[in-house]
């Protein structure tokens, strides 16, 4: 088994995912390669600043703006939502997920406070949604479900969740971040109205899974197969398909250097792999923009290199998003963002938005320990907070949560010089 080093294992992790060595889409088609290139984007209603899906596109498209996710998804179809976690997929997908949904239809859904709604009233909500067009859950009255559940509080939503899940209708729009249901044949483009075989489905979330994390854990990967395929994934089962997919070439198995744990990517990889081996950037990550070098990138919420513990494996960089902590508890701050600057995550920010007044407020700011602290950084990191606020369409900054006055003051000068 062949052994990369630690920067190798970490560049590649960001590089796979689109996030360095800079932005390397841009404008409307870029959300689109984006989304590709990430496998799948986790969506969250939460604006304390703005939503963790375009904070993430943001990070990967240059001069991204959130209507360009909208646009892409619900007016051009090129993206679908699904998932008990929710997430965007292409649509091009869509054929291969006809497997999971079947898995829901046979086997039902399981998820907190849920039960199967009654036929009848899946009925219904299909006939209101063939009469009336499409509409969401404030559309339907009728009885509110006995126990609570956030898939809905009356019992129609519950059946448009289910019937969501089944593969029965689809999220044809969003109103804010509501969602507008209708019929799967009035919202998916025809050339993808098909459903591929059992064994094309499963090979398809086979590489996917490992695609979506660009090298997974071999120990832990049949638990994501299992998310993807609906199912259980024994772990014979799981030990029997890596035999066969490294024997017919499509995976292979790599060593992380201080690391027990072996790991799993696709072959067709491989190149990029070498690549950085050798200390060279694949010339198709070549950024469209500045560098992450030259501009630090703000990593979203959900961030799949960072989120769930793996900032500390990848990074070594202590992170948890702690919205739902109690603010005595929270040791950084309600909205925290993780900071990338080069190929390593070195700091930590709090930011929130004032809509009445345009301003992006930095509550606090977090350098670690061995984070660069010269000119370079800081301005590098002032290129991104201003970045960012264009994303969001702020146009003041208050910086008293940055607390280094030397990097305030730097930041402070820097940000009204782009003003003027």
């Amino acid at each position: 088994m062949d052994t990369i080093s630690q920067l190798t294992f970490r560049r590649f992790i960001l590089g796979q995912q689109g996030l360095w060595p800079g932005r390397r889409f841009k404008g409307l088609n870029g959300a689109e390669s984006a989304l590709r290139q990430m496998q799948g984007l986790q969506l969250d209603p939460l604006t304390m600043v703005a939503r963790s899906q375009d904070i993430a596109m943001y990070g990967r498209v240059l001069n991204y703006k959130p209507a360009h996710l909208y646009k892409m998804a619900y007016q051009q179809r090129k993206a679908f939502d699904y998932g008990g976690w929710l997430f965007m997929y292409p649509m091009s997908e869509f054929p291969y997920w006809g497997l999971p949904m079947k898995h829901r239809r046979q086997h039902g859904i399981h998820y907190e406070s849920f039960r199967h709604p009654p036929a009848e009233l899946v009925k219904h909500v299909l006939d209101e949604l063939r009469e009336r067009g499409p509409l969401g859950n404030r559309d339907f009255e009728g009885a509110k479900v006995s126990a609570w559940s956030y898939r809905g509080r009356k019992e129609a939503s519950i059946a448009l969740f289910y019937l969501w899940l089944t593969g029965e209708v689809m999220i044809t729009n969003r109103k804010g971040f509501d969602r507008i249901y209708d019929l799967r044949e009035r919202v998916l483009p025809r050339e993808f109205d098909f459903e591929v075989t059992d064994s094309e489905a499963e090979d398809f979330f086979i590489r996917k899974s490992i695609a979506f994390l660009g090298m997974a854990r071999e120990n832990t990967w049949r638990t994501d197969l299992s998310g993807y395929l609906n199912r259980d994934v024994s772990r014979e089962e799981a030990k029997t398909r890596i035999e066969s997919l490294i024997e017919q070439g499509v995976v292979a198995r790599v060593r992380v250097e201080n690391s027990k744990d072996s790991y799993l990517y696709l072959n067709s990889d491989q190149p990029h792999l070498s690549e950085l081996e050798a200390g060279r950037i694949p010339k198709k990550w070549k950024p469209a923009g500045p560098s992450t070098q030259e501009e630090v990138t703000f990593l979203a919420p959900l961030e799949i290199v960072s989120a769930r513990g793996r900032s500390k494996k990848v990074f070594n960089f202590e992170y948890l998003w702690e919205v739902y902590k109690p603010a005595h508890l929270r040791r950084w701050g309600y909205y925290t963002l993780p900071i990338l600057y080069g190929d390593d995550l070195v700091a930590r920010l709090d930011p929130k938005l004032d809509r009445r007044t345009n301003t992006l407020h930095v509550l606090g700011f977090w350098l670690e320990d061995d984070a660069p602290k010269d000119e370079a950084f800081a301005s590098a990191l002032a290129k991104g907070l201003r970045r960012f606020a264009d994303m969001i369409d702020a146009k003041k900054f208050d910086l008293s949560g940055i607390k280094p006055i030397k990097l305030r003051s730097y930041l402070k000068k820097e940000l009204k010089k782009d003003r003027s």
